[in-house]
């Protein structure tokens, strides 16, 4: 590691390296290709960032380039490189869909050393020819499990043929999926794999729980679980219709929630981030595509509304917590059969899948009793009664009536009820009605002639 970069590393609390930053440091250092797998939390954007800044000159062009599978992703690592990049003078560019290309061309006039962006929108600027990778020695590609699919596999292979026939890859994922295992048939390139998830440490402990709740009961218990004190959660939907449908009931109702989809504008998605993360709001209803890498520090818990289809689903949902040695919570909701099929998906993994039960405003793996159920309605009932009356009583006719008290001596007090005046009642007349009587009373005044 550069003198440089061990004060900041100190400065910054670390007191070592993961298991995944000292396994390709020399690796990446020395020009191998690479492909690092590791845990979600477990310090990847680091373990790229410092053996690939540590090969870059100041004021040579664009040399680096890192693809991210989301705008939202591509936030984090460039500011994670930018902290980094300053000691050594060098500039980070961040290229995202979403955002102005007006100025993200501007920024390329300013010659940065390290790009970092989405696929889609870096491939229309080097198209465009105002993005050139002639000089790039190093592309990363972050995320690699969700990039190398589908129409996105074959952006980044356009991409790298821009490039130099020698450009150095590197790839990283917490998960392992068969693309994988090919990186050197799509790329033409040996990759020599990385693998310390088995080795990593930095995972604290977290808990998986399932909650039988029916479909039409869920947002009633997110607004439940909200009773827990400093509860705060990411909530993962399958359907952004779905997620819009609860976040419009929740802000009628004024519960602390926002929602992040793709679908939103740059500006309002990071709000909501940053509103999340500053503790303005307390759920964060969003998709697994969105909040795709997020990393939340200190996250208390996450939420599958909607229970995931695979396997790596749930791996990269329940990875926002329980990162860096913190505590975490996963809850999943569900009917029985939902619940069932979630336990048959994850058998063959190490995760051990516990009941919840919702009991008083805590969540807890015994069952409640029924006199512990009791004794929650009684007290509920408790907080019900000392709360003031209305002055204004509804009487059974719809009709309001007051009561009022009158005592006078040892006397009892007397209840007086005011009730409507049935003469009081206001006559509706339409013109029919009014016509009528006009022809009733003209024909009397005939019949008396």
């Amino acid at each position: 590691m550069l003198k440089q970069f061990e004060q900041h590393f100190k400065d910054l609390g670390y007191e070592a390296p993961t298991a995944i930053q000292t396994a390709v440091y020399d690796k990446m250092v020395g020009d191998q290709n690479v492909l690092g797998l590791a845990p979600t939390g477990s310090g990847k954007t680091v373990a790229f960032t410092l053996p690939a800044l540590a090969n870059l000159l100041p004021g040579d062009g664009i040399q680096l380039i890192v693809l991210e599978p989301s705008q939202e992703l591509a936030i984090q690592p460039s500011r994670v490189m930018r902290d980094w990049a300053k000691l050594l003078d060098l500039k980070v560019a961040a290229l995202t869909g979403g955002a102005n290309v007006k100025r993200q061309t501007e920024r390329l006039k300013k010659r940065p050393e390290i790009i970092v962006g989405t696929p889609g929108r870096v491939l229309n600027l080097v198209n465009d020819r105002k993005l050139k990778l002639h000089l790039i020695s190093l592309m990363i590609v972050d995320e690699a499990d969700d990039l190398l699919t589908g129409d996105t596999l074959d952006t980044v292979r356009e991409i790298a043929q821009s490039m130099p026939a020698d450009v150095q890859l590197g790839f990283f994922s917490a998960t392992d999926t068969p693309i994988l295992h090919e990186l050197d048939k799509w790329f033409g390139q040996n990759v020599e794999r990385v693998d310390v998830r088995d080795q990593d440490n930095t995972q604290g402990q977290v808990r998986h729980g399932l909650l039988q709740v029916g479909m039409n009961k869920r947002d009633q218990m997110l607004k439940r679980l909200l009773a827990i004190p400093n509860f705060r959660a990411l909530v993962f939907f399958k359907q952004s219709s779905t997620l819009h449908k609860t976040a419009t009931r929740f802000y009628h109702d004024h519960v602390s929630a926002a929602g992040l989809t793709s679908d939103l504008r740059q500006v309002q998605r990071e709000k909501a981030l940053q509103d999340f993360r500053q503790g303005r709001i307390r759920l964060l209803l969003t998709t697994d595509v969105a909040a795709r890498g997020l990393d939340i520090p200190k996250l208390p818990a996450v939420i599958n509304y909607d229970l995931p289809d695979k396997v790596n689903e749930y791996v990269h949902r329940v990875g926002r917590t329980g990162r860096m040695g913190e505590p975490g919570q996963v809850i999943s909701l569900g009917d029985d059969h939902d619940l069932r099929d979630l336990k048959r998906l994850l058998k063959e993994t190490d995760y051990e899948l516990v009941p919840l039960y919702f009991n008083g405003r805590a969540l807890g793996t015994e069952r409640p009793t029924a006199a512990a159920v009791q004794a929650n309605e009684t007290a509920k009932a408790e907080r019900q009664a000392t709360a003031k009356p209305t002055a204004t009583a509804k009487a059974k006719d719809g009709t309001k009536a007051s009561a009022k008290v009158k005592t006078s001596g040892g006397a009892k007090p007397t209840v007086k009820v005011e009730t409507p005046n049935p003469s009081k009642k206001k006559k509706h007349k339409n013109r029919h009605t009014k016509n009528k009587g006009m022809h009733k009373k003209w024909r009397d005044h005939d019949e008396a002639k």
